[in-house]
């Protein structure tokens, strides 16, 4: 009975991904070039009091960068999954800068691209953020592409399923140079 039971609480758990989550909070849309998704995002960031986790195909922007050192100035826990090819290739990368400012930064390997582009914001919190879109941290996607931005507040269960898979790819990657 017991195995039964377990194994009907794995395939609950398993399958809790396609499970629909209940609409709540408010939500921010942003079409770049025409808004200012970098400075939402910037702001956003500025708002953090505990937690901020970083899932990055690609950071360059200057500006989001500063916002994410700020935060750790503050005291704000800031922990940063990255594309492992996309840091090492790309010469524009600033997450090395963060790394070098005491900022927690774990490369993912284990997929061809590592293509999330999701910001959580106080994620334990009854007010997380969910940020996420097409939009890479990037001067180009604000200034150049075609991109778009959700800024999802007050949604705790939307916010913890983003954790969840935010720790989920973290157990798969490899902290920046090497350290444990």
């Amino acid at each position: 009975m017991r195995r039964l039971l377990a194994a009907l609480l794995l395939c609950l758990t398993v399958g809790a991904g396609a499970t629909p989550l209940p609409a709540a909070g408010s939500i921010e849309v942003l079409f770049t070039p025409w808004d200012d998704a970098e400075g939402a995002i910037v702001r956003a960031l500025g708002e953090a009091k505990k937690s901020i986790h970083v899932q990055a195909y690609l950071l360059s922007s200057r500006s989001i960068a500063k916002a994410l050192e700020d935060a750790h100035a503050r005291g704000v826990a800031v922990e940063v999954l990255a594309d492992s090819e996309m840091v090492a290739k790309g010469d524009k990368s600033l997450v090395p800068r963060l790394v070098a400012g005491g900022i927690p930064v774990w490369l993912e390997t284990r997929y061809a691209i590592a293509h999330n582009k999701v910001l959580l914001i106080d994620a334990l919190g009854a007010h997380g953020v969910v940020i996420t879109g097409s939009y890479n941290f990037t001067w180009s996607a604000q200034a150049r592409n075609a991109e778009n931005l959700l800024i999802l507040r007050d949604n705790p269960a939307l916010v913890r399923r983003y954790l969840e898979n935010w720790r989920r790819h973290r157990e798969d990657a490899e902290r920046m140079n090497g350290a444990q």
